[in-house]
């Protein structure tokens, strides 16, 4: 890998078999496969995507559902393979991809902070002198002992979000974490990415909230179809889609004199 960049993809497909005909249970779908008569269609969920990431840079990736963004950041992380190409980082990261991601739903917020830390790579020691410091960031204290399985998506992301940046990642990888949650996180989660960046971090972050792209990310890329459609500075990118979409552009703010 081309140590220059944090985050280098390079001509890089992602291919899933689809299968072609319905079945009704999962016990249909497998008597179909050892019998042989399921058939799969290909579906190119990515197409030849070219992304280098230098470290301290700030990336946002748009575009319509099914365009293949989450595929891209999963693809960054390893959590699927390339087809052909390649795709690699250089750098500690924390996934924000999805929000119950090495959380035992069964388990309480307590045992969750300590279960999901240590996956991360951290020691009990240092998870034990965090541990105020997550629990009052995600604003759980009440709730620490109650199984997570009871929270809301927006409980969870609270949690997951505050373990995961307890340390200040090479490269924090989010999608679309700042839609889940009350306006109050939100404020709480931009201001620690800001701190990030600031920082050194590089950020990967998938949106459909474009605000929340131009206010973070200096860079974008806008796919369509699992293709690259646009790729450069984040408000040439992103206007470029709005306009596509007969949508309102945003406007550059304006430098201080």
């Amino acid at each position: 890998m081309n140590s220059e960049y944090a985050i280098d993809v390079q001509n890089a497909t992602v291919r899933f078999n689809m299968a072609s005909e319905k079945t009704d249970n999962l016990k249909e779908y497998f008597v179909r496969l050892i019998q042989g008569k399921l058939t799969f269609e290909e579906f190119l969920a990515l197409k030849d995507i070219t992304l280098q990431v230098k470290p301290g840079e700030a990336w946002g990736i748009i575009g319509d559902n099914g365009a293949g963004k989450s595929t891209l950041l999963k693809l960054v992380c390893g959590v699927v393979a390339p087809y052909k190409g390649t795709a690699k980082l250089n750098g500690t990261v924390a996934p924000m991809i999805e929000l119950s991601a090495g959380m035992d739903l069964n388990l309480t917020a307590r045992e969750n902070i300590y279960l999901n830390g240590t996956i991360m790579g951290f020691s009990k020691k240092f998870i034990a002198e965090k541990f105020d410091e997550i629990v009052e960031f995600a604003e759980l204290g009440k709730f620490l002992d109650i199984p997570i399985k009871n929270y809301s998506s927006g409980m969870r992301a609270r949690l997951g979000f505050a373990v995961a940046t307890i340390v200040q990642p090479e490269i924090l990888i989010v999608d679309e974490i700042l839609a889940v949650g009350d306006v109050a996180f939100q404020k709480k989660c931009k201001e620690r990415m800001h701190e990030m960046l600031k920082g050194g971090t590089t950020l990967l972050l998938v949106s459909h909230t474009i605000r929340d792209i131009t206010a973070l990310c200096t860079k974008a890329m806008w796919l369509k179809n699992g293709c690259v459609e646009k790729v450069g500075e984040v408000y040439d990118v992103v206007n470029s889609y709005l306009e596509s979409k007969g949508a309102p552009l945003i406007e550059r703010p304006k430098k201080s004199s």
